[in-house]
């Protein structure tokens, strides 16, 4: 006799999913360093004990031991070959300690690091990746999926497509909720309903991150949002740290009550996550077996926050260097903020840069990883202090994204516009290796972020009142290794967002040629690098030890014969003054970007170089 489909037999009544497989795991002495998943292939049988544990604790779904068995997640086990294996023997054991009425529910969780919207990962990768193992689970025959333990609601809706992709089996997704009711970053339950849905899901609910109590606000608004079918898998309550373990706390019959409360409110799936045992299991099993779904008809309610519709700032209104892009050739000149807290020096260079001419000045943040003053307070010194903007360049090392919004709301309400988004080297590159890198986002994610906020909300897409007017700038390497990956990379900063480019120095406008003919179709404005080099020495340097950056053999020549340093200077003036009237001739070069060499005269060499421009 045929199993019923699964969607039929959850519209008629209450079924009861499995509780934690991690918990039971590292009960029974796996460490939790250990890849729990690799246990499908070698300890099957402990993995099998547990599932027929479940089964004989009257659960109507069990789980598969897939929960990270990703390409990504097995790669730091050294384990990703066996992508595809882990997640069928995963299915098999499930199966067999499955009768025929219970279904088998092929598991995924996230990757454990953000997707590319947040810039860490390609949307493409991660499309491929879920659907690798998608297909595994159901070629090994799953009797649906269950997308669970997601904190970031653009990673959840990829890995749904993703499985949309392989197959149309039911689908459960399931997000993690905090104390608040909102997922980690700050997205309410609402907008999960309604994004979700937009993708196919069948079934959606919440599980992990909190107890039951917490967990039941959050079943009801999922309820009055339209959700079909809703399922409820909270963990043993809040952990506690006793003799060295972790431990659980919430009693099988305390969650046996909250069960109840789940189904009043909504749930027609009911189960449990970290914590949880078969004991726990068995006393919602025993609890709810009377009980039928809800048949009144949910009420769809779009939280207000996302009804908010706000009217971003045109371009050529957020900045005077917004404004002058596109209509005549700018200027830029790169000026490093000083190791100490005195800025003399630096104003004063910047006030011969200003009195120049020069339409904006460029201010790096931490370059090869040093420690230097804020390049945000330079740029507000600057800008409250002399008639010249500043583009603020700001990098994804050193903050995570809650940090990176607080900044940026911060700076823009103290007045900096312009902006040129960065990944930023690692500390290991700089004078700190030590240092701990924080890379919650790449330049795309964070570009894509600061577009949110232009467009009035924040990552999570809560409303932040008037929008910010940030004039976004980001960077790209015409001279990069691989071209492809450049330019790709490029193509998403301009779809985040991007407005204008910067561009690495440029030492052969031939590279320029290609780069602009494969990337003419963004319709982006460009500054140009101009580097002046005023030693052979740093031309050596550049050219064996610079990844991306090309000098033609003639400029080493060139610089091999000079007789002295004052010689050495004045070649790299002439040899930037020319690269200047080459780069001049592509309609692509809106300005330029000067980066002067790290000597006393670094500004005289600026203007010296910008004279060929009037």
């Amino acid at each position: 006799m045929a199993k019923q489909p699964f969607l039929e037999r959850v519209r008629e009544r209450i079924l009861v999913c499995d509780g934690a497989m991690g918990t039971m795991l590292y009960s029974r002495g796996i460490f939790i360093n250990r890849c729990f998943d690799e246990l499908n292939l070698s300890a099957p049988e402990m993995v099998l004990d547990l599932h027929r544990a479940y089964a004989a604790a009257h659960a109507d779904i069990l789980e598969t031991n897939t929960y990270g068995a990703n390409r990504y997640k097995l790669k730091a086990h050294g384990l990703e070959e066996q992508t595809a294996a882990i997640n069928r023997r995963g299915v098999e054991l499930a199966r067999q300690a499955a009768d025929e009425e219970l279904y088998v529910a092929g598991a995924i969780g996230p990757t454990g690091v953000t997707v590319a919207q947040l810039g860490t990962i390609p949307e493409a990768e991660m499309l491929e990746l879920y659907g690798e193992q998608a297909a595994a689970l159901a070629e090994a025959g799953v009797d649906l999926f269950l997308l669970e333990t997601f904190q970031d609601l653009n990673e959840i809706l990829l890995a749904l497509r993703a499985v949309r992709r392989v197959s149309r089996l039911p689908v459960i997704a399931q997000m993690t909720y905090d104390e608040e009711g909102k997922t980690t970053l700050g997205v309410q339950p609402e907008t999960v309903v309604q994004a979700l849905l937009g993708e196919g899901a069948d079934c959606i609910g919440a599980n992990c991150s909190v107890g039951p109590h917490a967990m039941l606000e959050v079943i009801r608004r999922l309820a009055r949002a339209g959700a079909p079918f809703i399922t409820a898998q909270p963990n043993a309550g809040l952990p506690r740290l006793f003799e060295g373990r972790l431990l659980y706390m919430s009693t099988p019959e305390y969650h046996a009550e909250y069960a109840r409360r789940f189904i009043s409110a909504g749930a027609s799936v009911v189960g449990g996550c970290c914590g949880t045992t078969p004991e726990h299991i068995r006393a919602i099993a025993g609890a709810v077996r009377a009980l039928q779904p809800r048949k009144e008809a949910s009420t769809v309610v779009l939280h207000p926050e996302v009804e908010s519709a706000v009217q971003p700032i045109p371009r050529p209104e957020k900045s005077a260097l917004a404004a002058r892009i596109g209509r005549k050739f700018v200027l830029s000149v790169e000026v490093l903020s000083p190791r100490g807290i005195s800025v003399e020096g630096v104003l004063a260079g910047v006030r011969k840069l200003a009195g120049f001419g020069v339409d904006a000045i460029n201010i790096p943040d931490g370059p090869r990883a040093s420690s230097r003053m804020s390049p945000s307070a330079l740029a507000l010194l600057i800008e409250r202090s002399l008639p010249v903007e500043t583009i603020l360049h700001y990098c994804c090392r050193d903050r995570n994204l809650l940090g990176m919004q607080s900044d940026l709301l911060g700076h823009y309400a103290l007045g900096l516009r312009n902006i040129l988004i960065i990944t930023g080297d690692p500390p290991k590159l700089g004078d700190y290796p030590s240092a701990t890198a924080v890379f919650d986002v790449d330049s795309i994610g964070l570009t894509r972020m600061v577009n949110g906020l232009n467009h009035g909300h924040d990552l999570a897409g809560n409303p932040i009142g008037a929008p910010t007017g940030w004039h976004i700038g980001v960077g790209a390497n015409p001279g990069a290794l691989d071209l492809d990956l450049e330019i790709a990379r490029l193509e998403q900063k301009a779809a985040a967002g991007a407005e204008y480019l910067l561009t690495q120095p440029v030492f052969d406008p031939h590279q320029l040629e290609s780069f602009f003919k494969r990337t003419e179709h963004l319709r982006i404005p460009v500054l140009a690098g101009i580097m002046p080099v005023v030693s052979h020495r740093t031309v050596e340097y550049l050219n064996n030890e610079v990844p991306g950056v090309v000098i033609p053999e003639e400029i080493v020549r060139r610089f091999a014969g000079a007789a002295d340093s004052a010689h050495a200077r004045e070649t790299g003036i002439e040899i930037a003054r020319k690269g200047i009237l080459e780069l001049r001739q592509f309609e692509q070069v809106s300005g330029l970007y000067v980066m002067p060499p790290f000597t006393k005269d670094k500004y005289d060499v600026a203007i010296e170089v910008l004279q060929v421009v009037q």
